[in-house]
């Protein structure tokens, strides 16, 4: 009603009262260049001091925690999604002769297939197919490698990225024709082979076969009793110096299974073990449970694949989004003394191979504006697959909660994260083997 008096009042001018200017703001850090996004309420950042703060903050989590030792291989998880894909981007800056503080380890790629066709179960009708990951151009395959491209201009791509479930299952079970999901295998192996590194393409159904050593801890390697970080590192470089500093800058170009030339057409498990593994998520009566298994397996499989390869440490690629909700969903299934193993920087519970997190300090929002400023490649695949539109499954409703405060407080996720940090890995440790949960090695409670 005022608004309408107050439009009737412009009829006599000339013309309404033009609308205030609003001025770009300055970048927080280097007080010159025009902020291209706010981090937090007060945080600006131009490009250049953006893409510095992204790197630092990767490589202090590394030397803050020293766990990581010069020459040690190490297992990047890859599946694809935002956080995985920014972290093999890192490692890749880090290990590059130019970079200041050069990373030291030998990386290699690992990526668990996990595209079943799940059948649906419910009385309801079948929905439209979901739709298939985004074709993925040999320009972005350039980007792992090439430097960071110029401005882009379509701000609505990072408005998509920013709308994607921050907290996607990496490698999810979903409904999908044998062709599919040779299409999605053959443009998840470019992206691969593009980053140089060595790669292994695992299936799911693989974990069928599985040894029965899985299901307990590997004795702990002989280098958790050697020389300090310090020492490591000291000698490390004496023997760069002594070897001419040759084959260190990029290690996975000389591994031995880095496969040359294109990427042969991907071969699809045997029906007959497809077949079984689906009567086994089939058993399981909720959409929670499901989940629950998906993870178990793909993390089993992954710690093989290190045990198997020679490889020490394990990187996952879960966000400071994703470790958020991972606590408050434990805590819902009853797993709340074991928050500090599932959701810490370290996870020692496999003995000879060690489980690390370091990208747990990012938020989706830091995450989605890093790839989309620099060209990092992703492949999105949808998650579990389920007819329930709400409520589907503990994991999803604590998510949507989460995300739903975060939009009206914009501490929540930060402030769930922090609480996290004050737990002890302490009650997970189990007394005997006896006392230790065969799915999960924690202790029982």
């Amino acid at each position: 009603c005022q608004g309408s008096e107050d439009r009737g009042s412009w009829k006599g001018q000339e013309s309404p009262p033009a609308p205030e200017k609003r001025h770009p703001r300055t970048c927080m850090k280097c007080g010159q260049g025009t902020a291209a996004l706010v981090i937090r309420v007060g945080d600006p950042f131009c490009r250049g001091c953006f893409r510095e703060y992204f790197v630092h903050k990767f490589r202090a989590m590394l030397g803050k925690n020293r766990v990581i030792f010069p020459g040690e291989k190490v297992l990047l998880a890859v599946s694809g999604g935002p956080a995985s894909s920014a972290m093999v981007r890192q490692v890749q800056e880090g290990l590059s002769r130019e970079a200041a503080k050069r990373l030291r380890f030998v990386p290699g790629l690992v990526y668990v297939e996990a595209l079943l066709p799940i059948p649906c179960t419910f009385p309801a009708p079948l929905p439209a197919p979901l739709p298939t990951p985004s074709t993925v151009s040999p320009a972005l395959c350039q980007g792992w490698g090439a430097a960071p491209p110029g401005p882009r201009n379509g701000a609505g791509n990072v408005a998509a990225a920013l709308a994607l479930p921050p907290c996607l299952p990496e490698g999810a079970v979903r409904r999908q024709s044998p062709e599919q999901r040779e299409q999605t295998l053959a443009q998840m192996e470019t992206l691969l082979q593009a980053t140089g590194f060595p790669y292994h393409l695992i299936h799911l159904e693989e974990a069928l076969e599985l040894p029965p050593s899985i299901l307990q801890p590997g004795p702990e390697r002989a280098g958790t009793s050697g020389p300090s970080y310090k020492e490591a590192v000291d000698s490390f470089i004496q023997q760069q110096r002594q070897d001419g500093d040759s084959g260190t800058s990029l290690p996975g170009h000389s591994a031995p299974d880095t496969p040359a030339g294109p990427p042969a057409t991907p071969r699809l498990p045997d029906a007959a073990q497809t077949q079984e593994l689906l009567r086994c998520f089939e058993a399981a009566a909720t959409a929670t449970a499901r989940e629950e298994l998906l993870e178990m397996l793909r993390t089993h499989l992954i710690v093989q694949t290190a045990r198997d390869r020679g490889y020490a440490k394990v990187m996952m690629g879960e966000s400071l989004t994703r470790v958020a909700v991972k606590l408050l969903t434990n805590l819902s299934l009853g797993r709340g003394a074991f928050l500090a193993v599932d959701t810490g920087f370290t996870d020692r519970r496999h003995g000879d191979v060690m489980v690390v997190r370091p990208m747990r300090d990012y938020t989706a929002k830091e995450i989605a504006f890093y790839n989309f400023f620099f060209g990092v490649p992703t492949v999105i695949v949808p998650p579990l697959f389920t007819k329930r539109r709400e409520k589907p499954s503990i994991h999803q409703l604590v998510e949507r909660f989460l995300l739903g405060l975060q939009e009206e407080f914009p501490s929540t996720i930060s402030t769930v994260y922090r609480t996290g940090e004050k737990l002890s890995p302490e009650p997970a440790k189990a007394s005997s083997e006896s006392q230790r949960c065969l799915l999960c090695l924690c202790g029982l409670d």
